[in-house]
């Protein structure tokens, strides 16, 4: 039996989630409802867990034991870790229906039975079958009244809304703003993740809420098959300023992935400073050194001061990876760059006075990748220096970019490794 036997679900958002054993599995992110039962309460099915893992998953109601101030605890027994996925039938209370518009014929507010309202929030009760159902319901004022103030909040019992179990869950803009709210200060790649797990047009929705960097950021932790679906979902010209935002191999290997004309169409739009190393990248074999490579590492010429190099490294939009390494080369500092002449690690970096120059700790034996070299050459390679960045150098010794160990898994890990489920239950 619960301590607690009714609880407003947004308070549920956020609580850490602990197993039988005490020790902490996760976190609540939202409430599963089933919708449409014809002359019933609708029901929350169960929680939506985000694990340490990033992974959300779902877990029955039926196992919760305890709910407090600070923590949800389980029973003893199973949980699936497949990731969650919503039925037909089921929607999610923060996701989808907070932010509902409905109306209200409860006696008690009569002078709201005319007014357009807004679903705040939702409390759940224990029935004495032992299901959770939603039994009252926040709700805001949209505009003002006679007696009401704009944005006024009343709670009313489930049988007094009207208009909940019947919402049209796919209309545009449902819940956008209270959806990109959530995202703030999320991870790209649980934006991604989140997103996943929503239906088709909802997924589209927020994607098209999202301004280019984030959305660019977030594509980046998707699949080439969930970019490509969600590129498609874009007008052209939004699309083109996307990629743009992206960088070039998370590009070329998406655009690899298209049609050739409507890949050549996107490209066309895009800004030619934009999309010259993105062309440049498609002449390679994905599955080789110059088709995984970022053609954008940090590079330097030997004239460059430690300082100077410090701040490139301490950008904040150079991937982490990018980061360990400075390279230098001799002029242009574009790739394709003038002479390779070595490379300048991180650490090297941060013990040398600021105003010497990156020359004179160049290691200029850095082992350096082929552009044709394949994958198998390229996991041999960082298992052999155990680096997390490598130069990419062709005959004529110029820079053409540089591969990240992260890149590189991305490559020869299986086309769906983000989708996967885990083996085994908790």
């Amino acid at each position: 039996m619960t301590s607690t036997l009714k609880v407003f679900v947004a308070r549920l958002v956020g609580l850490v989630v602990l197993g039988p054993d005490g020790e902490s599995m996760g976190r609540v992110r939202d409430v599963v409802v089933s919708m449409y039962l014809p002359g019933q309460r609708p029901r929350a099915l169960g929680l939506a867990v985000e694990l340490t893992t990033r992974r959300r998953i779902f877990v029955p109601m039926s196992r919760v034991t305890n709910i407090d101030a600070d923590a949800v605890t389980l029973t003893t027994g199973r949980v699936n870790l497949r990731r969650l996925h919503l039925r037909p039938n089921e929607a999610l209370a923060v996701g989808q229906i907070l932010e509902s518009q409905v109306h209200t014929d409860d006696p008690d507010h009569p002078g709201l039975h005319d007014s357009a309202l807004v679903v705040v929030d939702m409390e759940i009760e224990r029935s004495q079958r032992l299901d959770w159902v939603i039994s009252r319901v926040a709700l805001r004022t949209t505009r003002k009244g006679p007696l009401r103030r704009r944005g006024e909040t009343v709670v009313v019992p489930w049988h007094h809304v009207r208009g909940l179990t019947r919402l049209n869950l796919n209309r545009p803009g449902h819940g956008v703003e209270l959806a990109l709210t959530q995202f703030e200060g999320m991870r790209p790649a649980d934006v991604a993740g989140v997103l996943r797990e929503l239906p088709d047009h909802r997924r589209d929705e927020l994607a098209a809420a999202l301004d280019n960097e984030r959305l660019a950021d977030v594509l980046q932790e998707m699949s080439t098959d969930e970019q490509t679906a969600a590129l498609a979902a874009l007008k052209p010209s939004r699309a083109a300023d996307v990629l743009e935002a992206m960088d070039p191999d998370d590009v070329a290997d998406l655009l690899g992935e298209l049609p050739a004309a409507e890949a050549e169409a996107l490209l066309a739009r895009m800004d030619p400073e934009e999309s010259e190393p993105v062309r440049r990248l498609l002449l390679h074999s994905p599955d080789t050194a110059g088709g995984v490579m970022t053609p954008e590492p940090i590079i330097v010429s030997a004239g460059a001061t430690v300082s100077e190099a410090l701040a490139r490294v301490a950008n904040p939009d150079i991937p982490s990876a990018t980061a360990t390494m400075v390279f230098v080369v001799r002029p242009p500092t574009s790739t394709p760059t003038g002479k390779f002449l070595g490379a300048v690690h991180m650490q090297a970096l941060l013990r040398e006075p600021p105003a010497n120059l990156v020359a004179g700790i160049l290691d200029a034996d850095v082992p350096r990748l082929g552009p044709d070299d394949s994958l198998e050459v390229m996991t041999r390679f960082f298992a052999t220096y155990n680096l997390v960045l490598a130069p990419v150098v062709d005959d004529d010794a110029h820079l053409l970019g540089a591969v990240a160990v992260d890149d590189l898994l991305d490559a020869v890990l299986p086309r769906d490794w983000r989708e996967q489920e885990p083996e085994g239950e908790l």
